[in-house]
C-alpha cells in the first residue's frame, strides 16, 4: 500500500513463497485494496467515492468484481472439441468456488474441483490472448484494472512468451499480481519485469497461536503441529483432517521401505502398480513427501528434536527405520526420487518409473 501512496505502484509484481505461506491471501487483499475497498482504518484509494466504494466491497465480496480477472492452469476435460481452445473461464464457476472457500488452497483441492484424474494443470496459450482481450476494455469502475495470475509457471511455451508481451506493454492501469511457487519455471525474460517480493513462511508461533485459538487444540499438540507444517498454515490444517493425503503417503512409504528390506520383489511390482494408478500430480505429490520423510529419517539419528519435523505417527516409524538412512545412501535415494519425479513429470510409464525406484532402494538400504 506504500507503493500506492508514494505513487511508484509497478505494473507487475510477482509473490513467491512456499505453499501455504500466504501469497494468495496477500494477492487478493491488495487486489481489493487497488479495487476500491475501505481498510480497517478507513483509508481507500483517492477516487473512490463512498457509493463507488460501497459498491466494489460487495463485488469483492464474492470476488466477481468486473476489474479483477483471474489466470489459473486448467485442464482440458475428455469429449472437449479438439477446435476449443481451453482458458481460465471454462473452469469460472469452480474456481470462483474455491476463492469463496478462502485464499489458502493447493493445486490438488483445484484438480479435485475439475475433476482431472490424471490430467495435469496448464495455462494454455489461448488464455494471454483471452486476458489481452479483457484487458484492453475500459475499467468499469473507472479505476485499476487487475489481473491476478495464481501458478504463473504452469504457462505453456507459447503462453509465457505471449504473457511476456503483454506485460512489456499493459494496457493503461493495469496490474499484475503473478501468484507463483516455482519461480525457477518461469521465464526469465518475464521475471526480470516484474517487481519481486518473496513472501516468508508464518511465524511458528502465528500458527500454534491459530490453532489454539481457532481450532480448540491444546498447547502441546499445536506445538508439534506448527513444527510439522514448517511455516504453512495448509500443511497445518491438512494435519488436523485425520484423512489427510500424507497418512496414505506415509502408509505407501512404510509399505515400500519394509518390502524393499524383504526383498520382497513380487509384492514391490504389485505395489507398484497400486501407485501406478494414482494421477501424475498425486504421484509427484506423493515422491516430493517420501524425500521429505527420508531426510526426516537421516536427521533424526542425531537425537537432536530440534533438527526434525514428522508428525507422531511419522516419528513412530522412524524410530525403527531411521538407522537405515546413513551417510551412504542418503544421497543417492534422494536423488532416485527426484529423477522418478523428473521422470513422472515427462510423461514416462508410472508402472516403470515406480517398479525401478523400488529396486534400487532394495540395492541402496544395504548401504552403511
Amino acid at each position: 500500500m506504500q507503493m500506492t501512496d508514494e505513487n511508484r505502484l509497478p505494473h507487475a509484481l510477482l509473490l513467491c513463497g512456499p505453499m501455504g505461506c500466504g501469497k494468495m491471501a496477500l494477492a487478493m487483499a491488495f487486489a481489493s485494496y487497488l479495487l476500491g475497498e475501505r481498510q480497517e482504518d478507513g483509508r481507500q484509494l483517492p477516487g473512490f467515492n463512498t457509493q463507488l466504494t460501497t459498491n466494489a466491497e460487495a463485488m469483492l465480496k464474492k470476488w466477481q468484481h468486473p476489474d479483477l480477472h483471474f489466470s489459473y492452469p486448467v485442464i482440458k476435460p475428455k469429449g472437449t472439441s479438439a477446435d476449443h481452445k481451453m482458458v481460465s473461464d471454462d473452469f469460472a464457476k469452480e474456481w470462483n468456488q474455491l476463492l469463496m472457500e478462502g485464499p489458502y488452497f493447493t493445486i490438488d483441492q483445484w484438480l479435485t474441483l475439475m475433476n482431472a484424474d490424471n490430467q495435469q494443470a496448464v495455462i494454455y496459450e489461448a488464455e494471454s490472448d483471452e486476458l489481452n482481450r479483457k484487458l484492453s476494455l475500459k475499467s468499469s469502475m473507472g479505476g485499476y484494472k487487475v489481473c491476478i495470475v495464481w501458478l504463473p509457471e504452469r504457462m505453456n511455451q507459447t503462453c509465457a512468451n505471449k504473457m511476456l508481451k503483454l506485460i512489456e506493454e499493459p494496457p493503461t492501469q493495469t496490474v499484475f499480481i503473478m501468484v507463483s511457487e516455482e519461480p525457477e519455471k518461469i521465464l526469465e525474460t518475464i521475471i526480470s519485469r516484474t517487481q519481486r517480493i518473496d513472501v516468508k513462511k508464518t511465524d511458528q508461533g502465528a500458527i500454534e497461536k491459530a490453532l489454539t485459538e481457532r481450532r480448540g487444540i491444546d498447547a502441546a499438540s499445536a506445538q508439534r503441529l506448527a513444527r510439522v507444517a514448517n511455516g504453512s498454515w495448509l500443511k497445518a490444517l491438512e494435519e488436523l483432517d485425520s484423512g489427510n493425503e500424507n497418512r496414505l503417503f506415509l502408509d505407501m512409504f512404510i509399505m515400500m521401505m519394509r518390502l524393499a528390506w524383504q526383498r520382497n520383489v513380487k509384492d514391490l511390482k504389485k505395489w507398484s502398480e497400486l501407485v501406478s494408478g494414482y494421477g501424475r500430480e498425486k504421484q509427484r505429490r506423493m515422491l516430493t513427501y517420501f524425500m521429505r520423510l527420508v531426510r526426516e529419517n537421516f536427521m533424526y539419528n542425531f537425537h537432536n528434536p530440534e533438527l526434525c519435523y514428522m508428525t507422531q505417527e511419522e516419528e513412530n516409524f522412524a524410530r525403527n527405520f531411521a538407522r537405515f538412512i546413513n551417510e551412504a545412501n542418503v544421497i543417492e535415494i534422494s536423488e532416485l526420487m527426484q529423477r522418478a519425479i523428473r521422470d513422472i513429470g515427462q510423461n514416462a510409464n508410472p508402472k516403470i518409473v515406480f517398479f525401478d525406484m523400488a529396486l534400487n532402494i532394495i540395492v541402496l538400504l544395504l548401504k552403511k
